[in-house]
Formats: C-alpha cells, sequence, structure tokens
C-alpha cells in the first residue's frame, strides 16, 4: 500500500486494473475512528476506509454492502479502531494484531460449569474467522521496530462491552489468547469471508477489558496511537 506519485497518476488501463486490485478496505465503527485511521494513512492511493456503525449486525451489513456495490477488487479487509485489552495481554495504548477474531459472546448459556456453548460446540456453525499469522506478525514486528508497543492475540468481538471481573473471566478461561475486545470485528471478517478476501483486526487500547470505569478510559490516546500505526503500516500492508 504505496503513496500517491506521478506513475501512478498516469497509469495505463492495464496498470489502473492492476492498481484497483490491489487495494485495501478499511472499516471502523465510527467517524473519530475513521478520521484516526485518515491521519495515519495520509495520500495513500490503495485505500479505502468506512464508518459501518457500531456492532457486529451494523459492520457486517454495511462492510457486505460496501464489497457488492464497489467496483474495487479489494484483497484485504482490516476491522480498525479502538477497543478494550485484556489485562497482562495489553496495555492502555498498545497495539493488538488479531491472530484471530472470535465472536465471544454468540451460543448459548448453560447451568453446567462454564456457563456456555459457542455455536462451533452447539453445531450451529463457527464462532471465529481465521487470520494470516504470518501476515499478524509482519505487522506486529513493523510497528515494534517503530517503537510503538505491540502484541498479537485473539480480538472477540461482542455486542455488550465487558463491564465486571466475571465476565472478563469467563471470556479469559475460553479464550487464553483473548488480547482484545471490540463490537465489530467478527462481522466485517464474515463479511468480508463470504466475498472470499482475507480479513484482519487491527485495535488500539483505550481501556482494560474488566469492571466498567469509565473515568479510566484514554480514547483520544488510542485514537493517537489508532493514527500512529496506520502512519507505520502504510508502507507494509
Amino acid at each position: 500500500m504505496g503513496r500517491l506519485n506521478s506513475s501512478e497518476m498516469s497509469s495505463t488501463p492495464g496498470e489502473t486494473k492492476k492498481l484497483q486490485e490491489s487495494r485495501i478496505l478499511i472499516v471502523t465503527a465510527v467517524e473519530a475512528e475513521r478520521e484516526a485511521v485518515l491521519r495515519g494513512l495520509g495520500e495513500t492511493t490503495q485505500v479505502d476506509v468506512i464508518a459501518a456503525g457500531v456492532g457486529p449486525a451494523a459492520s457486517a451489513a454495511n462492510t457486505a454492502a460496501k464489497l457488492a456495490q464497489s467496483n474495487m477488487q479489494y484483497r484485504l479487509v482490516i476491522s480498525a479502531g479502538i477497543g478494550g485489552g485484556f489485562p497482562a495481554q495489553a496495555a492502555i495504548g498498545d497495539i493488538v494484531v488479531s491472530t484471530r477474531i472470535i465472536a465471544a459472546d454468540l451460543g448459548a448459556q448453560t447451568q453446567e460449569e462454564g456457563g456456555f456453548l459457542s455455536v462451533d460446540e452447539l453445531g450451529f456453525g463457527s464462532s471465529q474467522v481465521a487470520v494470516d499469522s504470518a501476515a499478524a506478525s509482519r505487522l506486529k514486528d513493523a510497528l515494534l521496530t517503530a517503537g510503538m508497543r505491540a502484541t498479537c492475540g485473539a480480538a472477540l468481538t461482542v455486542s455488550t462491552a465487558t463491564g465486571t471481573a466475571e465476565r472478563t473471566e469467563q471470556l479469559a478461561k475460553r479464550n487464553p489468547d483473548a488480547a482484545s475486545e471490540g463490537m465489530e470485528g467478527y462481522g466485517v471478517a464474515v463479511a468480508a469471508q463470504l466475498a472470499g478476501i482475507p480479513a484482519m483486526e487491527l485495535r488500539a487500547i483505550s481501556n482494560a477489558v474488566g469492571p466498567r470505569d469509565r473515568a479510566a478510559w484514554r480514547i483520544g490516546d488510542a485514537l493517537q496511537s489508532l493514527t500512529r500505526a496506520f502512519d507505520i503500516l502504510t508502507e507494509v500492508l
């Protein structure tokens, strides 16, 4: 994903088609996240950034609509934004690059030990989308090399943000590799998967996953981290 240059501005039809087929779609939830991503990308020519709404349903629907309506051929879809970090895995300001994207509360409550069965265990489908681990590691390494704090781990998608220590413990127990929590990643990833396009998730941590403490959130710091991350990754993706 390179910056605009004069040769690209005067591309032949064949070259233009090749450029279109190398585009990346970045999907955020809200406009503030979209603006943070755009500030980092600068004058990049091979990326589109949309704000698709909050939650897995809105993000899935609007990502699918964008992919269906666009005449561009995307090679990668990224769910990006701010989110929660699991204690001991990701701190405020860190960047989490997904190794897998999981619909963490898609399933059924039970009275047995554990209290939850995923749709996989119920036999109703899959609650996760795989991510290219080599690509995730490459992005993490680029961020670390540039001096940012970054880690790889599972990105959990929930419809209700976690606000208690009990639920945090349950999620971590079911997903020991969980590093981030957001509300859109799985929806974006499923839409990309249905279109035959690889997906990944990138979260800038604004708060700890756990007991809800709105005063401790650092949304501004997380948005700044998101901007810096995409400035660094412009030449890597």
